[in-house]
């Protein structure tokens, strides 16, 4: 009984030091890296927009993941980064800010999208990323944004001259729309309750009514379905199949059109999810957005 008794002490002892190497390990591989916040990227109009880097321990020229952030193109913040643990798994990211519609309206966000992503590569030797990969992701209007990113690249009109590094290039290696519109065009005829109120960013974004309806032109400038093409970098979306505020319509189209030009795109369907949510950054989610981005990336260099 009393060998039992020190046996059973004995197996709790090395649970709990298991139980206790286990949560250091994991704490290590959670510690975070160098954090810049608020880093001045570009001045346009009286507005300094500026981001945020978090680079992960241990590695030099990692790849780099920019985050646009939602918000309807009219509020929204670069501090919340539900991508954030990408760092853990060998990705700097960086947490950038575009002009609202309060104060530019489209396409000043692209362009203000376009210039950070110049001024990271003319900056990536300072920080130590890699700056010929990037990619880039964003939710809502950040997805758009990003979609935006991606299929842009040739389009001059979209470019702007934001920032001090016109002599770096603002493409894109790979994307992940989190539910972000697509097309305008479509918006209007499947979506119009939306699309030709107040009730959407979009509404503002595009210039509002203009002699009783929203700028067709505009319509067109703003959508990615517009821009799609042969050369453009892979794709991965996720959308929720309940979502009312950006229908799933605006992801499968882009997905048909990715498909049809012989594109590399997935569209992920979340059965049960609205328009954003943690589940979309959690889990297998998570997992399927880090995988997509490793299938792509360049090789990780450890110190």
């Amino acid at each position: 009984m009393h060998r039992k008794r020190i046996h059973s002490r004995y197996v709790l002892l090395l649970v709990l030091l298991g139980f206790g190497l286990a949560s250091r390990t994991y704490a290590d591989d959670a510690a975070p890296g160098k954090t810049h916040r608020d880093i001045v990227f570009a001045e346009v109009d009286g507005h300094r927009l500026k981001l945020d880097l978090y680079l992960p321990s241990g590695l030099e020229e990692a790849p780099l993941v920019v985050w646009i952030h939602g918000g309807g193109w009219r509020a929204g913040s670069k501090n919340k980064v539900p991508i954030l643990d990408l760092t853990k798994r060998g990705y700097a990211v960086a947490s950038i800010s575009y002009r609202f519609t309060t104060n530019a309206i489209f396409p000043a966000q692209i362009h203000d999208c376009k210039a950070a992503v110049r001024w990271l590569r003319a900056n990536a030797g300072k920080y130590d990323y890699d700056a010929d990969w990037i990619a880039v992701a964003g939710s809502s209007a950040g997805g758009h944004l990003a979609l935006l990113m991606g299929v842009s690249g040739h389009v001059k009109e979209l470019e702007g001259n934001v920032g001090d590094h016109a002599d770096q290039s603002s493409a894109v290696q790979a994307v992940i729309d989190y539910f972000g519109p697509s097309d305008f065009v479509l918006r209007g005829k499947t979506q119009p309750e939306r699309a030709y109120t107040e009730k959407s960013g979009s509404f503002a974004l595009l210039g509002g009514v203009k002699n009783g309806k929203v700028d067709p032109e505009a319509e067109k400038l703003a959508s990615p379905a517009h821009y799609v093409s042969e050369d453009d970098p892979p794709l991965l979306i996720f959308h929720g199949k309940v979502d009312s505020t950006v229908l799933l319509d605006q992801s499968e189209h882009i997905a048909k059109l990715y498909e049809k030009a012989g594109l590399k795109a997935r569209l992920v369907i979340l059965e049960k999810a609205g328009h954003g949510g943690r589940q979309f950054f959690t889990g297998d989610h998570f997992e399927s957005a880090r995988m997509f981005l490793d299938s792509y990336r360049p090789a990780i260099k450890s110190r």
